[in-house]
């Protein structure tokens, strides 16, 4: 009988030889263990192949909203919340450097995932069109008439839309905590959809359609650079105010970065803005003002306060903001509509518009 030795080795083996035989059998189960579990792998995928691919295609898989006029970062940043990519930063990094960040799509994708690459070429291909429809809302609007629009385009009612928007169900950073004094509680709500056309998909319940047009107006205003502005001693709320006026009185785009300054120069020198639109908007109407329309007694007659309006007076485009935003640097104080093509000309002194506006009534431009 024999013996074992001190190391506990029954056949007197080399304890590297024992190393060797030990890792060698680990080697070899691993590999078993791998081989087997590919062919269980394989048997499941041909016995139920249709349950896994659909579990595949559906990891990652999120409805994405790309509101219109949004920036590759607001992109970026939508769809890292979605987790549809790592890192929103590195999105908005290659969209630049391929420069086609001006040409990603709006609209409502279902995306499941994927690289980059083949993310950004979904969103440059645009959202799939089937079962979709188009709402197309004009610049210059009020929230009533904006609304009307709305429900006409779609199965809504003027009802069903005014009630999303006061259920709280619609929400939004900008909305003022109560409607000035005496007017309709859906006042609160002018100016903060965002006009533009939108795509949505048939099924789109009011709340949706509302929220879109709301989310991307907050994301159009986060956009600006508001430095100007709160200089001056205005919030950003303020300054779609401003934007608003510039859009109901600008005809041309070359003409709304001069009327910002007109309003806020006025503004800081204290003087009353005179704007017309602001006493259309509380008349609601449209027409040639009266001597007696600038009596009404109204916060958003700015012939008879000083100040801004109360809120906003119309759904502004985004020219109009960015203009708000970076108002030109003069010295003027009064416009006046001197071409029927819409061109206003400027002037610093009130002698001067006077000469301006009679020239204007002479050639037949205004009344």
């Amino acid at each position: 009988m024999t013996l074992p030795n001190e190391r506990g080795n029954r056949f007197n083996l080399h304890p590297a030889v024992i190393w060797l035989l030990k890792f060698g059998a680990v080697v070899v189960t691993v590999l078993v263990v791998a081989v087997y579990g590919a062919k269980i792998a394989r048997d499941l995928a041909q016995r139920f192949p249709a349950e896994v691919e659909a579990a595949s295609s559906q990891v990652g898989e999120a409805e994405l909203t790309i509101p219109a006029g949004a920036s590759a970062r607001t992109i970026g940043a939508l769809l890292e919340d979605r987790g549809l990519i790592a890192d929103g930063g590195e999105f908005e990094r290659e969209v630049r450097r391929r420069n086609v960040a001006d040409d990603l799509k709006a609209g409502v994708y279902v995306i499941a995932g994927g690289t980059l690459d083949e993310v950004i070429a979904i969103l440059l291909a645009g959202p799939d069109p089937t079962d979709v429809f188009r709402l197309t809302v004009i610049e210059g609007l009020t929230i009533s008439a904006m609304l009307n629009s709305i429900a006409n385009q779609t199965d809504h009612t003027r009802a069903d839309l005014e009630e999303a928007l006061l259920s709280g169900d619609v929400t939004s950073v900008l909305l003022p905590g109560r409607a000035p004094g005496g007017l309709p509680e859906v006042t609160r709500w002018e100016g903060l959809l965002a006009p533009d056309t939108y795509e949505f998909r048939s099924d789109a319940t009011a709340v949706q359609i509302l929220s879109r047009l709301a989310d991307t107006l907050v994301s159009r205003l986060d956009d600006q650079d508001w430095t100007l502005i709160e200089e001056a001693g205005f919030t950003p709320y303020e300054g779609l105010i401003v934007a608003s006026m510039i859009e109901r009185e600008a005809k041309l785009d070359e003409d709304r970065p001069l009327i910002a300054s007109v309003i806020m120069n006025r503004l800081d020198a204290g003087i009353g803005l005179q704007i017309d639109a602001t006493v259309l908007y509380a008349l609601g109407e449209v027409r040639a003002l009266t001597t007696a329309d600038l009596e009404v007694d109204s916060p958003y007659n700015t012939y008879k306060w000083a100040g801004l309006p109360p809120t906003p007076i119309a759904g502004v485009r985004l020219t109009s903001l960015q203009a708000a935003a970076q108002p030109a640097e003069t010295g003027f104080y009064y416009y006046v509509l001197v071409d029927v093509d819409g061109k206003h000309g400027f002037s610093e002194t009130l002698e001067e518009h006077n000469r301006k506006k009679q020239e204007a009534k002479d050639a037949g431009v205004i009344p």
